[in-house]
């Protein structure tokens, strides 16, 4: 009989110690689901966070036990709780370990959870883990740290797949540290969801094809975009753009005037052969500066106009060779065939805001060009001054309807603002061109521009 007592009471006792670590098993979960219940009112925070504490300390004692350390609901709690110590820690010498603990702990739960008992709490506590990796990243990327800053936002994309801000972060992070792969990967993905900065990241997926010297998938790229935005010139511009610099001027020519002739009533069509002949232009006018730096000069007797300093070395005017003259020629023609394109689009549509803006472009550069080179003769040559003064005014105001029909069309343009401006600097309208300058400044500190009087 003394012996059966004895038995039964060491039955008993392994009974109520097995009962007393499961016990810590339920303390642990009842703390940690008080802590997840308040840990958002910041008036009950001092009460989450002794909950969390005291989750953390049941946990512990139970992970120690060799009856529940290797449950599955032990290492699943174990990664709930140390990964919202880990989130809520924001120093990183105290943080990191947290981290690393509930990192092994929930691989190991999810290890063990044959059945998915616990994949609720598993996935809650990888959201813990994922918010951590995102205030580590943002804190590396202020730092300029972005190779780290890749990696924490990776890891945070990889428990939120789908997450949009976690696929443009891991992307920007990617670009800024020169890992144009990864930042091309995932910006491909982000162009495929409903971002709200979707246009914008269409840009920059171009420019991150470019920076691997990948033009044709910068093209590919732009032509997507302007196919989810057809409303929006910017995509299709950037593609004639880079077709032109990689020397396929006649292919992009060809192409816009087959699609013109296939739809004679589509103003897009003129405006992008506008656009086309205008950036054929501006090659041959980079073309004629670097000439112009090189070309031989001859002296010319010093300027003295009435309200002007005196030169105090003489005057020089380039000499123009034959192939100045040439460069020039193609340029003038091709603004000629620009300025048709433009006219061609806003006969179809007169208030078609980019045409007009690009026609008083077209216009007024002749105008400014003839106004730069004619202020700078002798005044030896006084007639010759009057005379191209003159001729620069007529051109000035040729332009003129244009820049203001852009202006009124979209007042708070600064392109269009900045365009009229120089014609009123080109008639030395100092009083509208001041106004206007006061209307860029405000809209470009983010204010409201004043009216146009």
């Amino acid at each position: 009989m003394k012996i059966k007592f004895l038995m039964t009471g060491l039955l008993g006792l392994m009974t109520i110690t097995a009962f007393a670590q499961k016990s810590e098993l339920t303390t642990a979960e009842t703390e940690f689901n008080k802590y997840d219940q308040l840990r958002n009112n910041k008036a009950m925070a001092k009460i989450a966070n002794t909950s969390l504490t005291a989750a953390k300390a049941s946990i512990d004692k139970a992970a120690a036990n060799e009856k529940t350390a290797n449950l599955a609901q032990t290492y699943a709690l174990k990664g709930s709780i140390y990964s919202a110590l880990a989130a809520s820690d924001t120093v990183a010498a105290t943080s990191t370990p947290l981290f690393a603990t509930a990192e092994e702990a929930l691989t190991k739960a999810k290890e063990l959870d044959t059945k998915g008992e616990y994949k609720k709490m598993i996935d809650q506590a990888h959201l813990n883990m994922a918010q951590y990796q995102l205030n580590k990243g943002v804190k590396e990327y202020g730092d300029k740290k972005y190779d780290l800053a890749y990696k924490s936002f990776d890891y945070y994309r990889t428990v939120l797949p789908e997450d949009t801000n976690a696929i443009y972060y891991t992307g920007i992070a990617a670009a800024n540290a020169g890992m144009w792969d990864a930042a091309i990967t995932n910006y491909n993905k982000l162009v495929t969801t409903k971002y709200s900065g979707k246009q914008r990241a269409y840009q920059d997926l171009s420019n991150f094809y470019l920076q691997k010297k990948d033009t044709v998938g910068a093209i590919k790229v732009l032509n997507d975009a302007a196919a989810a935005y057809p409303t929006d010139p910017t995509f299709s511009k950037r593609v004639i753009e880079l077709n032109l610099q990689t020397g396929k001027q006649a292919e992009v020519l060809a192409n816009i005037e087959k699609a013109i002739a296939n739809d004679p009533k589509n103003k897009v069509l003129y405006y992008y052969a506008g656009i086309t002949y205008t950036q054929v232009a501006d090659q041959y006018n980079k073309k004629i500066d670097a000439l112009s730096k090189n070309a031989p000069a001859k002296t010319a007797t010093p300027a003295t106009r009435p309200g002007a300093k005196p030169a105090a070395q003489p005057a020089v005017t380039a000499t123009i060779s034959p192939e100045m003259a040439d460069l020039v020629k193609n340029r003038d023609e091709n603004l000629k065939k620009a300025e048709n394109a433009y006219r061609k689009a806003l006969e179809i549509d007169p208030n078609y805001f980019e045409a007009n803006l690009n026609l008083g472009y077209v216009l007024i550069n002749p105008a400014i060009d003839l106004f730069n080179k004619t202020r700078n003769l002798p005044v030896s040559r006084q007639k010759e001054y009057d005379a191209g003064m003159a001729k620069a005014n007529v051109l000035f105001d040729a332009a003129k309807p244009y820049l203001q029909k852009a202006v009124d069309l979209q007042p708070k343009n600064v392109d269009a603002l900045t365009n009229l401006r120089t014609y009123y600097l080109g008639k030395n309208d100092m009083a509208h061109a001041n106004e206007l300058k006061k209307q860029i400044e405000a809209l470009q500190q983010g204010g409201s521009a004043p009216a146009q009087k």
